[in-house]
């Protein structure tokens, strides 16, 4: 994101994990992990909704990891459907992110990953935070969050996303009664809408501080 941005490389299942972190200026409330989107369709992590994301965690006092998936960049291995892309995510929690307070969070393809790395985490780690944006519902498995986790997420979506329709999103979080927040005439990758997008997930994580 900027010339404080740390890159690191992490042995996963695959092979290297390419990995870059923002650190808060002062003492960290938690880590944030986010994940990016489909990397069949160009999804890296520097994408600039998963950057925007960065962004408003550093804001709040969360040092952010980003990570390439294997196969994108400097990470080997090749896609592996979510399986292997849920793996990785794991493993970058397990070795950067190993205990304290957590964050998840992830757009598209990577809110889908996100939500998968939730439902195994969740049981075992103090999960502070949970941010989906663009979720991608409408092709693949979203997991089922915990109800106790609905007050600590943040699901974001474009009211006009022509390649995950909200209507998807909206199937997925209706039997949890899970919100979602839609943003007005929104696209999937919300050009001229980052710095709403951006104050959405400030105001929710500001929200959650004790």
């Amino acid at each position: 994101m900027n010339s404080q941005t740390e890159k690191i490389r992490l042995q996963g299942a695959a092979g290297v994990i390419e990995v870059q972190r923002n650190q808060p200026s002062d003492a960290a409330r938690g880590i944030a992990v986010i994940a990016h989107p489909h990397p069949l369709f160009g999804g890296t992590m520097d994408n600039k909704v998963v950057q925007t994301l960065a962004r408003a965690f550093v804001s709040c006092g969360w040092t952010a990891v980003r990570f390439n998936f294997r196969g994108v960049g400097a990470s080997e291995g090749v896609h592996d459907e979510g399986r292997g892309e849920c793996e990785d995510m794991l493993n970058v929690v397990a070795q950067l992110a190993p205990e304290g307070p957590l964050a998840i969070a992830g757009f598209s393809f990577g809110a889908f990953v996100a939500s998968c790395a939730a439902e195994k985490l969740w049981a075992a780690r103090d999960v502070r935070q949970l941010v989906l944006v663009g979720t991608a519902a409408s092709r693949f498995s979203v997991a089922t969050l915990p109800a106790e986790a609905h007050e600590r997420t943040l699901v974001v979506h474009g009211e006009a996303d022509d390649t995950v329709p909200l209507a998807a999103v909206m199937d997925w979080a209706r039997p949890q009664s899970l919100p979602v927040t839609v943003i007005p005439g929104g696209g999937h990758f919300f050009h001229g809408q980052l710095p709403l997008l951006k104050s959405l997930v400030v105001r929710h994580l500001r929200a959650g501080i004790a």
